[in-house]
């Protein structure tokens, strides 16, 4: 509305208009598992050695290492999620 008297171009906010909220970096994706915890119980475990770390709430399990080689640990649920696909 340049004149301020409504009879300015169509459009506006709307879509295709290239003006919208838009939806931000990863918005509405969830996290690599998407969105879903996996809760307090399970195992942390190590990919090369298959050891099983109990897993403590409130630790990412991969800020722990594997205490025989070293390697990051990863959440069990997630490694098995991450096979079946």
């Amino acid at each position: 509305m340049p004149r301020g008297d409504g009879t300015g171009p169509a459009g506006g906010d709307g879509p295709g208009t290239g003006r919208g909220a838009g939806r931000g970096f990863n918005s509405g994706r969830g996290g690599r598992n998407s969105g879903g915890a996996y809760g307090p119980g399970g195992d942390c475990i190590c990919v090369a050695c298959n050891i099983h770390v109990p897993h403590q709430p409130g630790v990412s399990c991969t800020s722990l290492k594997c205490p025989k080689c070293g390697r990051t640990l990863i959440r069990e649920e997630l490694y098995n999620d991450r096979k079946k696909s």
